[in-house]
């Protein structure tokens, strides 16, 4: 498949988004029913978040529509984009989210992976243009009245980051929903952008007390289900945590034969057998983390660096591994598109 620039397929992911955020069903719940009159569908539980599949894929997709209409002003679905979202990011449906929240034994709805995203996405409404794109004055004024509406959520989020962070002794280092690095990498943007403190404090502190001293990582990845490389997600958090002059020698340590293309597997994209079975079709998402990690890693080494051309090339490999495969079945295809997004334009 020849390689292609964000642009070229921007509308296609738009699109894809667009068909499924109203898709109720199938869903897959994350829902602790405390009593009969909590049996309700997606739709009652998450007036904002209810379809996609599952609620944190339906954060990311609405996050894939903020960065397109943030990236490409042009973009032929902007009118529609922020009409759709002006009708989803309202303040009764932000009361509907938080309240579910707030109910018991929820603590820990979602956490880490959901939060993580909630939180990038609050920090895409706060993210500049890039360098020579200006947004358009009707999606300056949504990004700022979204914001307004989701503060109360997002608060909601923080304070759970604020108050889990301290008392998780561990990490969580598997490739799914649960790896605690992948959560930071995201929430860092916001801690970062809003130059919240006490946020940016505790993912720092996590971080280094969970990373800081891991070396010569073995690369026992993947397993049959990751849609996480667990060992670059760790780097790419790192990589937001430290100072530049910090991370480069722990990412020496961290991978020290990278320059020999060892550990050999992150170089290989995954094999995906069966992109009709939701667990298989994951290591789609595989090949699009590594291609996201391997390119944002490189831009922390010099062109000369020996390694540079590899992770490059690497990051490159992975990306046409899966980019033909973002569309075709709905196991995939209702969260693909926001791990290329991410691969093609971080």
């Amino acid at each position: 498949m020849p390689r292609r620039d964000l642009a070229d397929v921007i509308d296609h992911f738009v699109a894809l988004v667009l068909g499924h955020l109203d898709r109720e069903f199938p869903h897959k719940l994350d829902h602790v029913i405390n009593d009969a009159s909590e049996i309700l569908g997606p739709r009652a539980l998450h007036p904002i978040f209810y379809g996609s599949f599952d609620w944190h894929s339906s954060v990311h997709g609405h996050w894939l529509l903020i960065r397109a209409i943030r990236l490409f002003p042009a973009l032929a679905q902007a009118d529609q984009v922020r009409g759709i979202l002006d009708a989803r990011f309202t303040s009764d449906n932000v009361r509907g989210e938080v309240a579910y929240l707030g109910q018991k034994l929820r603590t820990t709805f979602e956490r880490p992976y959901g939060w993580g995203w909630f939180l990038k996405l609050a920090a895409e409404l706060r993210s500049p243009p890039p360098t020579g794109v200006t947004l358009s004055e009707a999606t300056a004024a949504a990004f700022a009245r979204w914001h307004a509406a989701l503060q109360p959520l997002t608060d909601a989020f923080v304070e759970r980051f604020v108050n889990f962070l301290p008392k998780a002794t561990y990490p969580i280092r598997v490739g799914t929903h649960h790896n605690t690095a992948f959560a930071l990498a995201l929430a860092h943007d916001y801690a970062r952008l809003t130059e919240h403190a006490a946020l940016g404090d505790a993912i720092s502190k996590s971080a280094r007390a969970w990373y800081l001293n891991d070396r010569d990582y073995p690369a026992w990845e993947p397993d049959g289900i990751d849609f996480l490389s667990p060992g670059l997600v760790e780097a790419e958090c790192m990589r937001r945590v430290l100072p530049p002059a910090e991370f480069a020698p722990w990412f020496a340590r961290f991978l020290p034969a990278l320059a020999e293309r060892k550990p050999a597997t992150l170089f290989v994209p995954a094999t995906v057998s069966d992109r009709t079975d939701g667990q298989i079709t994951h290591l789609d998402g595989l090949n699009l983390c590594r291609a996201w990690c391997w390119r944002s890693l490189a831009s922390t080494l010099e062109p000369n660096d020996p390694r540079h051309s590899l992770m490059i090339q690497s990051a490159k490999d992975h990306l046409e591994a899966a980019l033909p495969h973002v569309s075709g079945d709905y196991m995939g295809e209702h969260w693909l598109a926001t791990f290329a997004m991410l691969a093609m334009s971080e």
